[in-house]
């Protein structure tokens, strides 16, 4: 089987033969092993010189200007038509290969495993995100947040740390966000500095570039676990106790409408996807995200997503629109990633009209705000509607209200269950069933409090037992606590 070569020009080498046709050089191309890397062992006189740099100027090794350097000088080398002929693997052996040569051509100072190092960070840089790969590839990390081309954090366990990843300049961290974005067809310029992307593995990224950003591009990227995070998984982080993920999976189930509320980072996004596990596989689910981040766990999903304004200012779709054609779609449940404006009028609608169970999250401090921002994104439809009737759509359509919150000590708790129960005049009646109650902060800055029921009975109970679901009382018994945190 005949093997490919990336290189573009041929380089001298011994009379053995012809090659292959369709090798692309004349100089072989065998994998990399450790054999052939480099080593440098400095002559006498080198060694001086470098004795002298000791005592005078320390020398400094700049790796990443390194890598662009070398990456610089693979473009120029390489067939670029060879690289859709060539597997993963075989583009890294290459790859491999060829920075072993340059590294020893270019005597740059580094072992066998910085060199294998080295080869890999180059081939990030020419296939994937440079800089970003290592990062997106560990798993401990949950948050990647880029103020410019030097300073990237990344949160760890719901703590922000500095990382030793870095961009050579602003231009390249901007050709990096131009990769990310132009993957999925949106496009990230002066004339539209904003924009809403996501990667291959569904994570989350919002970018904004110059002139928005002042001192360079700025990137947020939310990473999902490949596999979701369940409700056990959920429980087994003090995120809620078990009967709290019982009663709320049961009420999904029983196509209770639910409303996920929280600031960002709070994980609502996770919680969504926990609790979509409730809904039967016999139905069909419709998706309206402005970035599809949504990883339900059944078969039947048409995903869609919003779609920004090309360069003339036309072209745009919004949530309010694909809610519109989802309802002409035959769903059994409608679920929004996020509600953010005039579309909320729809999804009431919706959740109205034989669409119960449906689903949204929406940003807001407490399960009251959640109801009067509702109200304001109604509003914002610019339709003649009085404020009692949007109120009344909103206590019929709406269910239950779960209040996710992002703790100081970096936690994530369900601090409000909440149900509404209707109307009593023009003011929307609402009834807290569970709640996380904060009760000190321990010296190593943990958050320790403890869930409890409030004690009063949930009227969607009748519904979810004429389903044939039976939840045991004392899940609502005020007298014990449900859960503490830290747990003893």
């Amino acid at each position: 089987m005949a093997r490919f070569s990336l290189l573009s020009r041929s380089t001298p080498s011994k009379d053995t033969g012809p090659e292959p046709e369709e090798t692309a050089v004349k100089k072989s191309a065998d994998p990399l092993e450790e054999k052939d890397l480099p080593t440098f062992e400095a002559d006498d006189a080198d060694k001086a010189e470098t004795d002298d740099q000791k005592t005078d100027e320390p020398a400094s090794f700049d790796h990443l200007e390194a890598k662009l350097r070398v990456h610089n000088k693979l473009i120029d080398e390489i067939d670029l038509s060879v690289l859709d002929k060539l597997g993963e693997a075989e583009i890294k052996k290459q790859v491999g290969r060829l920075v072993s040569e340059i590294v020893r051509d270019e005597r740059i100072p580094m072992n066998q495993a910085e060199v294998l190092e080295f080869a890999d960070s180059v081939y990030h840089e020419m296939t994937g995100l440079g800089p970003l790969e290592p990062l997106l590839a560990d798993p401990s990390i949950s948050d990647i947040l880029i103020n410019g081309a030097k300073q990237v954090y990344v949160e760890r366990r719901g703590e922000l740390e500095l990382s030793e990843a870095k961009f050579r300049d602003n231009a390249h961290l901007r050709r990096i966000v131009s990769r990310i974005v132009s993957a999925v067809g949106r496009r990230v310029d002066e004339s539209q500095p904003l924009v809403d992307a996501r990667l291959l593995d569904g994570s989350r990224v919002n970018a904004a570039v110059e002139p928005v950003a002042i001192d360079g591009p700025l990137v947020s990227i939310r990473k999902f676990s490949k596999k979701p995070l369940t409700l056990e998984k959920l429980i087994g982080f003090g995120a809620m106790p078990k009967e709290v993920a019982e009663f709320l999976f049961n009420a999904v189930k029983c196509r209770v409408t639910c409303i996920i509320s929280g600031g960002t980072g709070s994980g609502k996004t996770t919680l969504l996807n926990a609790l979509s596990k409730a809904i039967s596989h016999k139905e069909r689910l419709i998706t309206i995200e402005d970035a599809a981040e949504l990883q339900l766990q059944q078969p039947h999903v048409a995903r869609m997503e919003t779609r920004p304004p090309n360069l003339e200012g036309k072209g745009e779709i919004r949530q309010r629109e694909l809610v519109k054609n989802a309802l002409r779609m035959r769903p059994d449940r409608v679920i929004l990633g996020e509600v953010r404006s005039e579309e909320a009028f729809d999804m009431l609608q919706a959740m109205n009209t034989g669409h119960e169970g449906s689903m949204a999250t929406i940003h807001a401090n407490n399960p009251r705000e959640a109801i009067s921002r509702l109200e304001q994104m109604v509003a914002m439809g610019g339709l003649r509607i009085s404020s009692e009737a949007v109120r009344g759509q909103i206590s019929s359509a709406i269910g239950i209200i779960i209040q996710a919150q992002r703790l100081s000590d970096g936690s994530r708790r369900i601090t409000h269950v909440t149900e509404v129960t209707g109307m009593e005049g023009d003011v929307i009646q609402m009834q807290d069933i569970f709640l996380f109650n904060r009760l000190r902060t321990a010296e190593d800055g943990t958050v320790v409090g403890e869930f409890r029921a409030t004690g009063l009975r949930p009227k969607c109970l009748d519904e979810m037992q004429r389903r044939g679901v039976q939840l045991p009382m004392e899940y609502f018994d005020p007298g014990k606590p449900l859960l503490e945190v830290p747990g003893k």
